[in-house]
Formats: C-alpha cells, sequence, structure tokens
C-alpha cells in the first residue's frame, strides 16, 4: 500500500510543491491530504485541461515543476495542452501527472472504465510519456529516477496508480459549506411522482444516475425515462441539448455542480439554442460528491445571474424540502429552457449502480 504522507513528503523534498488536478476516487487518500501542508500549493481545478495549464504557468513563472493529478477519464482533455504547448518542439515543459488508473486490465471495474483502462498507457506512449505504475511505499524512492529525468530533459512524466493502493486515512476532514435538509432521494421521488409520461430525463455522472437509478428501481412511478451517463463528466447538458432539439418529448437534463463547472461553456450553447422542452436542473451540494467530498467551489457562483447572462427563459431556485412536489408542478409548467437550482445535501446511502447499459438504452429510444 501507498502512504499518501509519505508520498507527499516525497515530492516536497525533490522540490515540487505545486499541486493541480481534478479530485478522484483512486487517489481521494492522497489529495485530501494536500491542503494539511502549509508549504504546500493546492488547487483544485474545474477539468483536467485546465489543471494541466496551470501547471504549465506556474512553471513558466517559477522554473518549477508541478504535479497534476487526475483519473485516466481526464486523458483526453489533457492532449491538447500538453501536445501543443508543453511539448518539446514548442515549449519543452516539464510536469509530473499522477494518473488514477481506472479500468487497468484485469481488474474488476466498471463498464464505463474498461476501454479508457485497456489504452491509458497506449495514449501515454503516443504523446511521447514515459510512465512507471507506483503500487507500494517501497517503490517510492525509486520515483527520484524519473523525476531526475523530467527536470533534466524537461519532459512531462506519468505515475500511474491502480484503485486501492493508497492506504485509507481517517475520515476526511474537509469543510463543506452546509446546504439544508434536501437529498437527492427526496429530490428524485418527487420529480418522478409529478413528470409526464413521454418526459425523457438525461442524468449526469457519479451519484446523481445512481440516486436516480435506484428511486426508480424501488418505487412504482413509470411516467418518463431515463438515460444515465455513468461517464463522460460535464458533458451532461450538451447530450440532453442534442436530443431535445430533434424531440418533443420534454427533456429533463439533471446535472451536478462539479459537472457543470467542468464545461460551463456548453451551459452557454444549452441556454441559446435550445427549445421549450429543455429544462435544465443543477444539483447543488458544493462537492465532488462520488469521489470524496472534495470542494468544488460552486458555493462561490451565483448561478441566478449566470441563467440571465446565459439567456435561459427563467431562473428558479429550491433550497428546502417543504412543499417541493408543489414546486416542481408549478415550475414544469412553464416553458423552457429553464434553469432549476437544486440545492441539496451531500449525504449518500449504499447506492447500486446501473449496468445493462444496452437495455437501458433501448428502453430510453423507444416512444
Amino acid at each position: 500500500m501507498i502512504n499518501s504522507l509519505n508520498l507527499l513528503r516525497f515530492f516536497s523534498q525533490n522540490n515540487i510543491n505545486f499541486f493541480s488536478g481534478v479530485p478522484d476516487s483512486v487517489l481521494k487518500e492522497f489529495t485530501n491530504k494536500l491542503d494539511n501542508l502549509k508549504k504546500i500549493k493546492h488547487y483544485i481545478c474545474v477539468n483536467e485541461g485546465s489543471a494541466v495549464s496551470l501547471n504549465i504557468g506556474n512553471y513558466l513563472a517559477t522554473k518549477q515543476i508541478g504535479v497534476t493529478y487526475l483519473q485516466n477519464s481526464g486523458l483526453g482533455h489533457i492532449i491538447n495542452p500538453i501536445v501543443s504547448i508543453a511539448d518539446s518542439k514548442v515549449y519543452n515543459i516539464p510536469l509530473v501527472l499522477l494518473i488514477g488508473w481506472r479500468g487497468a486490465p484485469g481488474s474488476n471495474d466498471e463498464a464505463q472504465h474498461l476501454k479508457q483502462g485497456s489504452i491509458t498507457k497506449k495514449i501515454l506512449k503516443t504523446m511521447g510519456i514515459k510512465y512507471l505504475e507506483l503500487s507500494h511505499n517501497k517503490q517510492i524512492s525509486s520515483l527520484k529516477k524519473i523525476i531526475t529525468y523530467s527536470k533534466n530533459k524537461k519532459k512531462i512524466i506519468a505515475i500511474l496508480v491502480k484503485r486501492n493502493k493508497f492506504e485509507k486515512e481517517n475520515k476526511s476532514k474537509i469543510k463543506i459549506k452546509k446546504n439544508n435538509n434536501l437529498s437527492k432521494k427526496f429530490f428524485f421521488e418527487n420529480l418522478l411522482n409529478i413528470i409526464k409520461k413521454n418526459t425523457k430525463i438525461i442524468s449526469s455522472t457519479g451519484y446523481i444516475s445512481r440516486e436516480l437509478f435506484n428511486v426508480r428501481k424501488n418505487t412504482k412511478y413509470k411516467n418518463s425515462k431515463d438515460l444515465y451517463l455513468v461517464g463522460g463528466m460535464g458533458h451532461t447538458s450538451s447530450v440532453g441539448l442534442g436530443y431535445s432539439l430533434k424531440t418533443k418529448n420534454e427533456l429533463l437534463c439533471i446535472d451536478g455542480d462539479g459537472s457543470s463547472l467542468m464545461h460551463l461553456g456548453s451551459l452557454f450553447s444549452s441556454s441559446y439554442f435550445a427549445k421549450k422542452n429543455f429544462k435544465y436542473f443543477l444539483l447543488n451540494n458544493y462537492c465532488h460528491d462520488s469521489v470524496g467530498g472534495q470542494k468544488t467551489y460552486s458555493d462561490m457562483l451565483n448561478y441566478e445571474k449566470l441563467a440571465s447572462s446565459f439567456k435561459f427563459r427563467r431562473y428558479y431556485l429550491i433550497n428546502q424540502k417543504e412543499n417541493l412536489k408543489i414546486k416542481l408542478k408549478k415550475i414544469l409548467k412553464q416553458n423552457g429552457p429553464l434553469f432549476i437550482e437544486i440545492k441539496i445535501n451531500h449525504e449518500n446511502g449504499n447506492l447500486s449502480r446501473p449496468k445493462n447499459f444496452k437495455k437501458i438504452y433501448k428502453n430510453f429510444i423507444d416512444e
């Protein structure tokens, strides 16, 4: 097993004190430690490409390499800044990538991670990035060689970590702003109770889709059909928009704050191009709920002003469970595009996951 503090000390001893990234469940024991060391600068970014770019800027100012952490699902986001800015044929900027390796060959993982896991090393090789796997404490000292290579040759290198390799820490002490008594489960139970038969729901990755799936499974509500985006974080509003443009069905796009911020510009496209059947729900709990509860800083954003700037027809805020069903009925009678912010707590039960994706897909597209 890997001790998070030991790895952090190694980086610090090698004058690496700048960290940027997007939270990942594989790396959560490590990344939740970052804010505990005073000499370390730590920035949680909205997407992996931005995290790499932030580290590029840091190197330009300090000539000191930093670490960008990410799940391997975010490799696509980092390709552009790496090959068009940091590459040796451009500005030749070194960087350490710490990658949570979901879907590694031979692992028992969720379906949405298997393809990405199988091609992770191929992507790194194609970009000319040297890598090594880290699985226990005794290997930490061996990182010295590849770190020295990165510094001397000004090369990007990668450290791959599979699931369950970090030692479990005490429960995170990350302080998340308290919301209220409104849970995802309660929200979905009330929503499914009142929506129309032909309504379609497209929901974001993580606990949002899992909660919707579980409520649907455990209740008798038959109205509407769901498509769970178990992968593709940040793309919920775009998938929802694309579907809504070619159907008369009411489309409820249900997103999370971390997902929404990842590609915030997509919301502008949604508001600009959407028709009256498009209704966007933001379930806002100020954190990356399913990967460790790290802050999204969404409590700093005024979504009412954002929705107005993006030209949504109307903005609604729900932050309490009282009279929820009545409120939702009134809102859904309005023509879209609508922006509905639901402030929820970040407590979750033991949630099963959607599995039969072909069946889910067929059920969703059938009228």
